[in-house]
This record gives C-alpha cells, sequence and structure tokens, in this order.
C-alpha cells in the first residue's frame, strides 16, 4: 500500500566525526565559563550537525584515487556514482569493473571498499546515486511514465542498497523538461519511498539552480520524500554563454552583465524556500573545480576559447602557474588570472568557508562537493574549510 510521505518523519542527520571528541571539548569549554565545574542538572544545547559530502565518481579509480584517498574524517555523506538505468527500469552498475571487481584495498571494487571503510567510519553514509549527465539520465523520462517501471526502478536500487550496505540512493536525473516529467518525477520518488523507507534508508535528489529547470517540479510535494536536495549552485557560467563569469557565485551582483550572472546560489536557495522546501533539507554544492576563459581577465568580457579538459581544471591544480589568485568577497567568488588558463573561476578556502557559514546562518542541511578527489589536503583544502566553519562555535 502506498505511504503517504506527509506523514514520514525525515530521519535526522546522523553523523559526527568522533563525537565523543567533540563533546568532550565543548563540555570543558563549558566547565571553564561556569567556574570549572558543570552543574549536574545542566542540559547543554543540542548540537547541531550539518552534512559535509562529496561525490565519487567510479571513474576516478582508473586515477588511482581509490575511496580511501578521500578524507573521510571530514565527510558526512558520499554519494557514489553512477548506476544507471535500463529503459524496462532496471537499475544497474555503469561500471562493473570498478564497481565490484577491481583489486581496491584488499577487496573487489570501489563499492566493497567503501562497505569495509563504513564499519571504520561510524558516521559514514554512502548513497548510490543514479544517472548523471548525458548517458546517465537518458532513460529517466521514460521510466518514471511508466508505473511498473517505476517500480522496477525500486525494487532493483533496493537490490544494489542491501547488496552493498549502502544508506540509500541519489536522484540525478538531468533533468525533468517539462510539467510531464515533473509529475513522473514525483511519482518515481514515491515508488522508490515504498521500496526505500525512511528513516531506514536516505533518499536525495540532484536538482540544478535554474529557475528554468526547477519550474517543471512541484517541489512542495516532491521535498515530502527527499532528505535532502543537492543543489548543483556551479556551472552557472561556462564555454556556452556570450561572455565570462563565475561559475558558482554566492550572490548575484546588482547589475548583471548577462542573464547566466543573474543566477547565485543564494538566488537558487531562495527560490527553494519559496516553494515550501525546508532548509534543513537543502544541500549547498560547491565545485571542486574551475571554468576557464582565454583572453580576458574578468568577469563580462568576451573570450577566445577555454583551457583544460573540457575547458575545466580540478581544484588541485588551481590557480595555475604563473597565476595571480583572487576572491570578490561580495559576491562569494574565487578567480584566477594569468598562466595558461586566462580567467579561471572557481572555489578556494576563503570562498568555501563563506559558503559553509552562510548554510549556517540560513539552517541548511550543510554542503556537497563535486567531487571528493579533485581537492587536496592540507591548508587549501575545500572539504577541511567547510568542515572546520559548519562544526565551529
Amino acid at each position: 500500500m502506498s505511504q503517504n510521505p506527509g506523514d514520514q518523519v525525515p530521519p535526522p542527520i546522523p553523523w559526527y566525526t568522533h563525537p565523543r571528541n567533540f563533546l568532550k571539548s565543548h563540555l570543558a569549554h563549558l566547565g571553564d565559563h561556569l567556574g570549572g565545574h558543570i552543574h549536574p542538572h545542566h542540559t547543554p544545547e543540542p548540537l547541531r550537525i550539518y552534512a559535509n559530502g562529496v561525490y565519487y565518481p567510479n571513474w576516478r579509480i582508473y586515477k588511482n584515487e581509490p575511496p580511501s584517498s578521500l578524507t573521510l574524517g571530514l565527510i558526512s555523506h558520499v554519494f557514489y556514482s553512477f548506476a544507471w538505468v535500463k529503459p524496462c527500469g532496471t537499475v544497474y552498475l555503469s561500471d562493473e569493473w570498478a564497481d565490484s571487481q577491481i583489486d581496491v584495498d584488499g577487496t573487489k571494487g570501489c563499492l566493497r571498499s567503501f562497505q569495509e571503510l563504513k564499519a571504520k567510519h561510524g558516521h559514514l553514509k554512502v548513497i548510490l546515486s543514479i544517472g548523471g549527465g548525458g548517458k546517465g539520465s537518458d532513460n529517466f523520462a521514460a521510466v518514471a511514465a511508466r508505473q511498473e517501471a517505476r517500480e522496477k526502478f525500486a525494487s532493483t536500487a533496493r537490490e544494489l542498497v542491501v547488496e552493498y550496505g549502502l544508506d540509500g540512493i541519489d536522484i540525478d536525473w538531468e533533468h525533468p523538461a517539462d510539467l510531464k516529467q515533473g509529475r513522473d518525477y514525483i511519482s518515481l520518488l514515491e515508488s522508490i519511498r515504498r521500496w526505500l523507507p525512511a528513516p531506514q534508508y536516505i533518499l536525495t535528489s540532484a536538482l540544478p539552480a535554474g529557475e528554468w529547470a526547477l519550474q517543471n517540479i512541484d517541489l512542495s510535494i516532491a521535498h515530502h520524500y527527499l532528505d535532502f536536495i543537492n543543489l548543483m549552485s556551479y556551472d552557472f557560467s561556462g564555454p556556452w554563454v556570450p561572455s565570462s563569469g563565475h561559475q558558482a557565485q554566492l550572490f548575484s551582483p546588482r547589475r548583471a552583465h548577462c542573464d547566466a550572472a543573474k543566477l547565485s546560489a543564494h538566488s537558487a536557495i531562495s527560490y527553494l524556500r519559496s516553494k515550501s522546501v525546508p532548509a534543513a533539507k537543502i544541500l549547498m554544492g560547491i565545485p571542486a573545480y574551475g571554468r576557464s576563459f582565454l583572453g580576458c581577465h574578468n568577469i563580462g568580457q568576451k573570450f577566445s576559447g577555454s583551457a583544460g579538459e573540457e575547458g575545466t581544471f580540478e581544484y588541485k591544480d588551481l590557480p595555475r602557474p604563473g597565476a595571480t589568485e583572487y576572491v570578490d568577497s561580495t559576491l562569494g567568488a574565487a578567480f584566477c588570472v594569468g598562466g595558461d588558463g586566462g580567467f579561471i573561476t572557481y572555489d578556494n578556502p576563503e570562498t568555501a568557508k563563506m559558503k559553509a557559514q552562510y548554510a549556517k546562518e540560513n539552517g541548511l542541511g550543510g554542503v556537497f562537493f563535486w567531487t571528493g578527489t579533485a581537492d587536496v589536503k592540507g591548508p587549501r583544502s575545500l572539504i577541511e574549510a567547510t568542515f572546520s566553519c559548519l562544526h565551529s562555535g
């Protein structure tokens, strides 16, 4: 029998790294404030826990970046990408060699590696992301339109979750293209929730930041089925726009140089909130890569092309040699100029902290990165920057 999603109680954000250590520090600080003594009847205020998630694409194993290369002590959720869906609705692993067969840290496949890592990191949630760009989303519309295919999708997704000891699934349909597909998307979520009920399983969905796409979904209904909306608040600008721009700005400029420049993380979050999506269900996406514009040195300029792999550089390779890094603290955007990349727009620790602080001040569920493997370790780590900001003060 179909469940009413409105009657379901969404699960708490069930993680924290080393909670005993954090509580010990918190109580010690409180004890100092009270003269070195904690009254036995004093109850500290509940601690707000935020998500600090990453996407892990299965193809990263071929770059010698196994699951264990992630800084899992700072990560709450790993969205393992991607599984795909057949026209009949069957969800299947997109790369069985990487997912379940290749030797990874003494086990077979990245999914089993994550299963073992979950045993070592009790806070960690690993979620199977289904879809992605291009081929990954080709069959979603046809599957979501048919009840039999929706049930096949949900049941086979559950089989993979159970087989690999996962915590749930993420729907990355890019993206419902009209109102009918938006209704079918909600029907698909309803089927999934019956097979993967809350709070035992986590259900999330990656959604674009543009109102042109979000308007096809009745978000006031959809959010009831979801624990998180992973808001893809990046790729606002790229080679498809007429002039250079920030690709993941936190705020829109007062005078936008083009329509694409009007889009920001804040504008997208505001739209979700206007459609009754609870702030605590929104994760702000942060890119761990930059987009290149050659032949220019700032936003709003004509450009001659792009450098890097398909116009991008991974964050670990930024700023480029010979380039100078800048931060626009008004818009919440970083960029570098010079070297072989021209003008490159990205996030650095300063802007990542700005976004994490925004998430705290506005009651969001937290943040996530595409991708975790493109980050660096050390003082320039984006993941560490957001983690420290989200869980300080």
